[in-house]
């Protein structure tokens, strides 16, 4: 709630204005019920003819008139207040999303995530465009009528201030349970909506288990589950409009009941101030039962906000860059510098790191599965920064550089290269800036062994894939991804394991692909494949996240036993 009146409080011209309209508007019901009355009093009790009337109809048109635009006028003002407080959420998880490291960016479902982006921020809506709104004119008018009835008739104004606490009352009542109930039901939405996404990107892999009925009973209970939480909601609005309805009724049947025996029995009041002040006590209660419906709606925004707060808060580990451009085109030196990196608190640890890179020289990185091949890779690439020590580029340290300016210089080719839904050109020219090239995108392809695959297609370069890269092989995948690289034109290159799983031939397209890379770059290769590292200048041999041996294929024969054990398995798995 704090955070999202900051958000409120920050939008300082939008809240004066709501306060000025909530004063005017109260002064317009105020002038509402007294030429309302005046018209009444003067047709139905004076006899008066309709001419005479005349000026107080037209003033009382104009006085509707403009009661109608500052109703517009306020729902405009929340309507804004709300577009920018949510495009500001969207934009501070966007950011977070981007600055977090990748292991927490793997974390929890894609569906969830987009729920939170999508849902959660718009159920803070109506914090904005009712409730503060609202707030603000049950904080100024029910006062201003309130002094406007004791000024009439204190015993009125009375039985308002007896009655008139026990709507406040039950809004915190019925709002503390609205918030438990609206953040449950987010939950549910949020699993829902991250079973749904994920069901639907393995549909191919349940269909050939024989699960996809098995899902889809998943899917069933999650959807019914969401709606049930949902139904709760909507019962806790019900009642809470029901209830404030009847305490409303009772209250104005009250200072009615009191009012017409005043006029009726002891005719102590004239007509016109009783009509006056029946006009007025149900515009009084109305804007609290209205107060009372914003203030249910602001519950459920909250609980919304608490969702979208949850996932500001994950820990974004030193992402800050700094501002410093990274000189020429030439690739630069790369120093690990008792470079650490631990997994959360007792996690997996990559410990003391000291290699350094060379321009233009090409490094593997091997050891067995859960090494920390693939950790110190994404350290180097500066998408995780490190516990302890440093990644040197170029003398100075990784984040001392612009992000913009190192990510520039670098290409990473993982083992599952993503592809977005479009054309074959556009996923390939997406690593490029400015306006994308059909020339470069054909050289890249040419390149990346992909061109006579892309002539054999009916639509050629403009073939849609689909999202995922659906439709196409691993191999292709892998080639469309080498062929990006070749379109940016990097100083760094970055593999993880690229040959992995696929067939010779197209592993062998990928290793020129590599090798044409070379010459203008400096390629670090996470690999397993002994004719994949053995001609590499350096070797990074790691054993559970430590470094074992650093050196050529020739060095770390010699010196390092357990790098020897493992060639020796491989050559034998090759030979048999």
């Amino acid at each position: 709630m704090n955070q999202l009146l900051k958000m409120a409080f920050k939008q300082k011209a939008s809240m004066i204005l709501l306060i000025v309209s909530a004063f005017l508007k109260g002064f317009i019901i105020i002038g509402q019920a007294y030429f309302f009355v005046i018209v009444i009093d003067r047709a139905f009790l004076k006899g008066e003819a309709f001419d005479a009337l005349v000026p107080s109809l037209a003033i009382l048109a104009a006085i509707l008139l403009t009661r109608a635009v500052i109703t517009y006028l306020n729902g405009w003002i929340g309507a804004e207040m709300s577009a920018r407080a949510k495009a500001e959420l969207r934009e501070s998880l966007f950011s977070r999303y981007s600055a977090i490291p990748v292991q927490a960016a793997l974390k929890g479902q894609s569906g969830k995530k987009v729920s939170v982006i999508m849902d959660a921020v718009d159920g803070v809506d109506s914090y904005f465009s009712q409730y503060i709104p609202q707030m603000i004119q049950a904080a100024v008018i029910p006062i201003m009528l309130l002094v406007v009835v004791f000024s009439q008739h204190v015993y009125s104004g009375l039985i308002i201030v007896i009655t008139a606490p026990f709507i406040p009352f039950f809004m915190i009542m019925i709002g503390i349970k609205t918030k438990k109930k609206s953040e449950e039901q987010l939950d549910k939405l949020a699993a829902f909506a991250g079973k749904f996404v994920d069901t639907l990107q393995g549909l191919i892999t349940l269909k050939l288990y024989g699960k996809a009925k098995q899902q889809k009973e998943a899917i069933r209970t999650s959807s019914y589950q969401f709606r049930d939480t949902t139904m709760e909601v909507l019962r806790i609005a019900f009642v809470s409009s029901l209830m404030l309805e009847f305490i409303s009724m009772l209250s104005i049947g009250l200072v009615a009941l009191e009012i017409a025996i005043r006029l009726v029995v002891f005719q102590s009041l004239t007509f016109f101030t009783a009509f006056f002040i029946l006009v007025l006590v149900p515009e009084f209660y109305s804007l609290l039962k209205e107060m009372g419906s914003a203030f249910h709606t602001g519950r459920t925004s909250m609980g919304a906000a608490n969702k979208v707060l949850d996932e500001l808060k994950i820990p974004a580990r030193d992402v800050n860059w700094g501002h410093n451009r990274l000189p020429g085109q030439a690739p630069p030196e790369i120093e690990l510098k008792s470079t650490s990196f631990q997994y959360e608190e007792d996690g997996f640890s990559l410990s003391d790191i000291q290699a350094v890179f060379e321009p233009y020289s090409q490094a593997a990185i091997i050891g067995r599965s859960g090494s920390g091949k693939t950790t110190l890779l994404h350290l180097i690439a500066g998408l995780i920064r490190p516990s302890e020590g440093e990644v040197i580029i170029s003398g100075k340290g990784q984040s001392e550089w612009m992000e913009e300016d190192w990510f520039s210089k670098i290409t990473y080719i993982s083992q599952q290269p993503y592809l977005f839904s479009g054309t074959i050109a556009d996923n390939i020219a997406i690593t490029g800036t400015g306006i994308p090239s059909m020339e470069r995108v054909k050289e890249a392809a040419e390149k990346a062994g992909l061109s006579e695959l892309i002539q054999s297609l009916k639509d050629g370069y403009e073939t849609r894939i689909g999202e995922a890269g659906r439709g196409l092989s691993g191999g292709e995948k892998q080639r469309i991804a080498v062929a990006r690289a070749f379109y940016k034109n990097p100083s760094v290159v970055l593999f993880d394991e690229p040959t992995t799983g696929l067939d010779l031939r197209t592993e062998q397209i990928v290793q020129d692909a590599i090798h044409e890379l070379a010459q203008g770059a400096t390629i670090i290769t996470v690999a397993h494949r002994l004719h994949t590292i053995k001609n590499a200048d350096k070797i990074l041999f790691l054993e559970n996240g430590r470094l074992k041996g650093c050196g050529n294929h020739h060095e770390l024969m010699e010196k390092v036993k357990e790098y020897q054990s493992m060639v020796n398995v491989q050559q034998g798995e090759e030979t048999g």
